[in-house]
């Protein structure tokens, strides 16, 4: 009996280890807010296609990072990638602007990580203060020269509270 006793102890005392260890570790950490992917039709990013992310910002006191991600394969022909963003908040003047991705260095290594499939964070704004609360949309066009651009698969926004 005494020994039964001994081993549930030994359990609950490493129960609240393991969850004193969580909580302590999970302090401080940044809190996602939205993260959201898209698929891109068909592996092939027409030009005047434009994909959205809406999301609803309740804190605007709060800093955030707002994250894009990438997901391309080996089809994709390019180094780089242009976008052309888009926000528009739920009162004001929306806001637009261009930014380069790079997906591959000088020598055609993919940055990103994985094998055949390859994902590549891009940090928007870091220490972000929304003006408002209310319902935000992003939203991405390719700018690049081509018609319709084959190898990136998927796009995504990852908006999260910073925890300083």
């Amino acid at each position: 009996m005494r020994n039964l006793s001994q081993k549930f102890t030994r359990k609950v005392n490493g129960m609240i280890v393991f969850l004193s260890c969580l909580f302590l570790f999970s302090c401080g950490k940044n809190q996602v807010v939205y993260n959201q992917y898209l698929a891109i039709d068909h592996s092939a990013w027409e030009k005047g296609k434009e994909y959205y992310f809406t999301f609803q910002i309740d804190n605007p006191a709060v800093p955030y990072n707002i994250t894009l991600e990438i997901r391309n394969n080996n089809l994709y022909p390019y180094q780089n990638l242009w976008l052309l963003l888009q926000e528009e908040p739920p009162a004001g003047p929306i806001v637009r602007d261009t930014m380069e991705c790079m997906l591959a260095d000088d020598f055609g290594k993919w940055l990103g990580s994985g094998i055949s499939l390859f994902q590549t964070s891009f940090p928007i704004k870091t220490n972000y203060l929304f003006t408002d609360t209310g319902r935000y949309t992003f939203s991405f066009r390719q700018g690049m020269r081509n018609d319709t651009l084959r190898g990136i698969q998927e796009i995504g926004l990852r908006i999260e509270k910073n925890g300083l």
